[in-house]
């Protein structure tokens, strides 16, 4: 079963694309005070109104799409993320295959309580997005404890696999020494 972001995602995704827009339009108003304006450009006056208009609509729009496309869901297998905007991407991380485990907040996050739960693998990494504080810790959590279950069962097994061959070897060695 798939879960859903809360809405504390919703206003954490509003603000970051509200910081991030007006950084954007900062820099665009910078770059037509200092040489579009001064030297009349047409065309750079067309395409500043253009870019100005598609970051104010991205703002408003991408993080409402982005809420509702986001699901994630954790079994005992795998971990499966659906997330996206314009294009939805899906990513499965088989349990067995993550490295390494990480939660991280920024300060947006921090102001909606909210963390990332990184997880790594030999493949690189994905990352489980705007998660109630609480929430990132026990998942987390269950992902280590998880990680370690199934690295103590490996071992177990190989440990296992060892002593068989260790037995074959030892009765290869006194059926060859009885021949001899």
């Amino acid at each position: 079963m798939y879960e859903k972001l809360s809405k504390r995602a919703l206003s954490c995704m509003y603000t970051a694309g509200i910081i991030t827009g007006a950084i954007i339009l900062a820099v665009i108003g910078a770059v037509d005070y200092f040489w579009i304006f001064p030297k009349d450009v047409t065309i750079g006056k067309w395409i500043s109104l253009i870019l100005a208009v598609l970051i104010l609509f991205d703002v408003l729009i991408s993080p409402y799409f982005r809420y509702h496309r986001y699901r994630y869901s954790i079994n005992d297998e795998c971990i499966d993320i659906i997330e996206g905007y314009l294009f939805v991407k899906r990513n499965i991380v088989p349990i067995e295959r993550i490295h390494k485990i990480q939660t991280k907040k920024g300060p947006v996050d921090q102001m909606f309580r909210v963390a990332k739960v990184i997880v790594t693998t030999g493949g690189g990494d994905v990352t489980l997005s705007f998660l109630e504080d609480e929430k990132a810790d026990r998942l987390a959590e269950s992902l280590r404890k998880r990680i370690n279950q199934i690295v103590l069962e490996q071992r177990e097994a190989q440990s296992e696999l060892q002593e068989q061959l260790s037995e074959r070897n030892t009765e290869d060695q006194s059926g060859s020494d009885m021949k001899g």
